[in-house]
């Protein structure tokens, strides 16, 4: 799991696939925080990705950097104590003009049941489970 979020905060960006009905919706994502062992993203509750994620937690994860490129399939599972929000706001506070722990918009999910895939060119994919 270390390997992974080191990658995702090194990469900067990655992109966050979720489903909506049959459509997939795909968008650049910037949050990854270790907090109590566990993966986190963080979103806004008025946000599709929240609605989307309420009517199905699967997503994908895909960032690419330096030759490599990273897919992490997991569920998304909601936090909703002001705790995990507040890890995430601190770990990036240039949110805080946005979001606040208490704010009722503010939400942070952990990835569950994770498959995280490393690949580059010419040389074998490599998993690591969470």
């Amino acid at each position: 799991m270390k390997r992974v979020n080191d990658f995702l905060k090194a990469a900067k960006v990655y992109y966050l696939a979720t489903v909506e009905g049959d459509q997939p919706r795909v968008r650049p994502f910037g949050t990854v925080n270790e907090f109590e062992g566990k993966l986190y993203i963080q979103t806004g509750r008025v946000k599709p990705t929240s609605k989307q994620l309420a009517a199905n937690p699967r997503a994908e994860l895909c960032a690419f950097m330096d030759g490599t490129w990273l897919r992490v399939a997991c569920e998304l599972i909601e936090d909703d104590r002001i705790e995990a929000k507040k890890s995430m706001l601190d770990a990036y506070p240039e949110l805080r003009g946005m979001y606040d722990e208490k704010d009722g918009n503010t939400q942070v999910f952990y990835m569950a049941n994770a498959t995280a895939t490393f690949t580059s060119f010419g040389k074998a994919p490599e998993t690591v489970e969470f």
